[in-house]
């Protein structure tokens, strides 16, 4: 076979980054093939469990069973499931057999499980967002440790809350922000504190969610109302104002923001569309949006639905009873397509983020300029530029972010952290526990207060 040769063109495509983002002169990346690869898997200090730990599940949908349960499944030695509460009755069900949950432990809703003693280890809370307060204050309230899915709560006070009882019971909370366990970013954190790149002066960074993942999520599904959620800035983009706080390890001092909804309103439906996909749509073959051809033929985005069964009749019901089979310009949603916030951190270094929803593409893009050269990443390959000594070093993610559960190993790299730092009774082994978490959410919490002032500059201070 005939060996690849690889062109400066070839290299540049290979890492994702356009012609123009590069300077014409300095050292250019080595030949693929000597790209480093960001090892898969688990990195802990602490030590495997003697016994597995034992976990209710709060909210059995796509988080509870698929992120973090599942974990329990492929390690059953470190997380036993013994409790959980769902009042889907397939979603309950499913997850009691899985795990032999006795009849007595399987609760309808999450009050059910507080009307017994403590049974168990710790929470998985992992209910839509505007039910995560009641659980994570009952639960703490009764001794428990916890993960608690991202966003902590639905406002700043009820975070508040939360924090001081967890301080009070001196319990391990862990906050979902699952990029701090993902390779790719802990890889990206590492560059950076190694000082390659001297210290760190401004990040650029950008979200793009993705279009039909902002039409599924976003506008037809559980977070595209603020009032029922939360806003776009933290029900989504907290993960990355969580990593910007992690990566620069600086306080954020200040924020503006700007940010509204433009494409998916009411005014811009198209002449002759109608409340539902299925309704008698004029243009629904058309429209890049269907509910008929993401749902029923292509079988995408089917984790939210609620289908005990998976075929055309069942599909066919959810679109025409709930709420996946609107019409992605006539549903409730308020939060922002699009939003861009500025932050200062101490020292004066600067961030930039922005979020674009209307994007044909997914996958972070991080940019970070230092003192002494610049990291380029975009969760696939990692380049660290030395501007000084012309040195190049590119790391390869794909094969770790492809490997184990979502998010980059991130999710199941969570579960493995608060096991043994409940074991341990260690909360320095997670590095995101409700303490650390609390700085990036009011970042979220005042970037929104910021938008909705016209993007008024707002101090944050914890």
């Amino acid at each position: 076979m005939e060996q690849k040769q690889w062109n400066r063109r070839e290299i540049l495509k290979s890492l994702g980054i356009a012609t123009a983002a590069l300077p014409l002169t300095g050292s250019m990346p080595a030949d693929p093939s000597t790209f480093r690869e960001i090892a898969p898997g688990f990195e802990s200090l602490g030590k495997k469990p003697g016994k597995p730990l034992t976990a209710i599940v709060i909210g059995a949908g796509s988080r509870g069973w698929g992120a973090y349960s599942s974990y329990g499944l492929k390690y059953p030695d470190e997380l036993q499931v013994v409790g959980v509460a769902e009042p889907i009755p397939y979603r309950r069900e499913r997850m009691a057999k899985a795990f032999g949950i006795p009849e007595d432990k399987q609760f309808v809703t999450w009050e059910h499980v507080f009307d017994q003693a403590k049974f168990a280890d710790a929470l998985i809370v992992t209910t839509p967002d505007e039910l995560h307060y009641g659980p994570a204050m009952a639960g703490l309230e009764q001794g428990y440790d916890m993960i608690l899915e991202k966003v902590i709560a639905q406002t700043w006070e009820e975070c508040n809350d939360i924090l001081k009882l967890a301080v009070k019971k001196d319990a391990i909370v862990a906050v979902c922000h699952v990029l701090r366990y993902n390779a790719y970013f802990k890889k990206l954190r590492e560059v950076v504190k190694s000082g390659s790149i001297g210290d760190v002066v401004s990040v650029q960074h950008l979200e793009p969610v993705e279009r039909i993942h902002m039409s599924h999520s976003f506008v037809r599904g559980n977070w595209g109302n603020s009032e029922k959620s939360n806003p776009m800035i933290l029900s989504k983009s907290c993960h990355d104002t969580d990593i910007l706080r992690w990566i620069i390890d600086k306080p954020c001092t200040k924020v503006s923001s700007f940010g509204s909804l433009t494409l998916f309103r009411e005014e811009m439906a198209p002449e002759g569309s109608t409340d539902r996909c299925t309704g008698g749509c004029a243009v629904e073959r058309e429209c890049p949006y269907s509910a008929k051809k993401l749902y029923l033929e292509q079988r995408g985005w089917l984790g939210h639905l609620v289908l005990e069964e998976v075929n055309d009749q069942t599909i066919l019901r959810e679109l025409n009873n709930g709420p996946y089979g609107r019409c992605v310009y006539r549903c409730d949603n308020d939060v922002v397509d699009h939003q861009v916030t500025n932050f200062e951190f101490e020292e004066g270094i600067t961030a930039a983020f922005s979020m674009e929803a209307l994007t044909h593409y997914g996958g972070r893009r991080t940019r970070i300029f230092g003192t002494e050269g610049d990291i380029f990443g975009d969760e696939h390959t990692l380049t660290a530029t030395n501007a000084v000594s012309g040195k190049q070093e590119v790391w390869d993610a794909r094969k770790a972010i492809n490997s184990g559960s979502g998010h980059g190993g991130g999710d199941h790299g969570l579960v493995h952290d608060f096991v043994r730092a409940v074991q341990a009774k260690d909360p320095g082994l997670l590095t995101s526990t409700i303490q650390v978490s609390m700085e990036s959410h009011l970042m979220g919490f005042q970037a929104e207060a910021s938008r909705l002032d016209g993007g008024s500059v707002r101090e944050i201070s914890l």
